[in-house]
């Protein structure tokens, strides 16, 4: 999937990862997409949640390993 800004939130912790995705997507224009690439477990719901309350689009998400890759896109 084509991205226009990438965030390594590896080796983070709750709540880091959506703190650092939330500034990331704050410095996008509306409909670029963000790839974040997470190993916390719980950032698969914390990812869904805060898409449902920031009112971005998460477009997908994927495991590989223990490793978690996101795609959101900017409302």
């Amino acid at each position: 999937m084509e991205f226009h800004k990438e965030l390594d939130a590896r080796g983070l912790n709750c709540p880091l990862p959506i703190l650092k995705a939330k500034k990331a997507l704050a410095e996008m224009l509306s409909g670029q997409v963000l790839r974040v690439m997470a190993t916390d477990p719980g950032s698969v719901r914390d990812f869904q949640a805060f898409a449902k309350q920031t009112g971005n689009t998460l477009l997908s998400h994927s495991e590989d390993n223990r490793e978690f890759v996101f795609f959101m896109q900017r409302k």
